[in-house]
């Protein structure tokens, strides 16, 4: 059964670029680069994975379609361009020669504007996806969800992948409703899969359990069914709260009831089918 990780990132690191990496994430202040990965990836037996972008800008997508060329761990990569500008349309064309692009991306959660995900001029970026074979990763918090299936409705061709089970505020005293019943809604559109990714980050507080982040991989599980569920790290952002090798020992755990054909879909072959790889 062949696993790929269809979410990690690499980054060389500047403190201005990755601000965002805050004193909670000291241990992340430093290069990540394709050695790292490989280590990480020997640690968790996984046979190779998807670099998704950390930065918003071209270079970022040209320096990752250059680490694919020369690191054959590197499946496929989700990258960026202007998708909110005309001056994207170029990029696609550039990209659409490039055997490595296999999707593109947006930091919608970091946009001031909650309603971001329904502007004219970037769903007109996004129309112009289905044309250029490239899928689109959504990346948003929980609260995002509402928008987000409004925005998913008005393009029914295109398909999308749901970063890091959307976010849900994770504590130990009250489960997200919200989070659960806005998923539930956003899972029946069959043109959206979902990457069990990222989930250790959201646990509000020092400590996280494979106890407590189990009702939200079970509800993703359950709602978007084993055929759009993708194995994801968020490597190496998930080590600042624990290991590659813990993280697989936790998705292990959680779909030991999957039947043999599911777990090879979980684990890689739903990648493999959505991303084209």
């Amino acid at each position: 059964m062949e696993r790929i990780d269809s979410h990690h990132h690499f980054w060389e690191y500047d403190p201005v670029e990755f601000g965002w990496l805050d004193e909670s994430m000291a241990n992340l202040r430093r290069d990540f680069l394709p050695s790292d990965l490989q280590a990480a990836l020997q640690s968790g037996k996984v046979d190779g994975a998807i670099t998704v972008q950390a930065r918003q800008i071209i270079e970022e997508t040209n320096w990752i379609l250059n680490l694919a060329d020369k690191t054959p761990e590197i499946r496929g990569v989700v990258g960026w361009v202007p998708l909110c500008e005309k001056e994207g349309e170029p990029y696609l064309e550039k990209y659409s020669q490039n055997q490595w692009l296999k999707g593109v991306r947006h930091v919608v959660q970091a946009e001031a504007d909650d309603a971001f995900i329904l502007r004219k001029d970037f769903n007109a970026g996004i129309k112009r996806l289905q044309q250029y074979n490239l899928a689109y990763d959504v990346l948003i918090l929980a609260k995002h969800l509402e928008n987000t299936v409004t925005f998913v409705d008005q393009h029914p061709d295109q398909i999308f992948v749901l970063d890091h089970i959307a976010k849900p505020s994770i504590t130990a005293d009250v489960f997200d409703s919200a989070w659960k019943s806005q998923m539930s809604e956003l899972a029946k559109r069959p043109h959206i899969s979902c990457k069990i990714s990222g989930v250790v980050t959201e646990v509000q507080g020092t400590k996280w359990t494979p106890d407590l982040i189990r009702p939200y991989l079970e509800h993703s599980f359950e709602v978007f069914g084993a055929d759009r569920v993708l194995f994801g790290s968020d490597w190496p952002v998930c080590e600042c709260r624990t290991t590659y090798a813990e993280w697989i020992h936790t998705l292990e755990t959680a779909t030991s009831a999957f039947s043999t054909d599911e777990r090879k879909a979980f684990w890689g072959g739903n990648a493999k089918r959505i991303y084209q790889l």
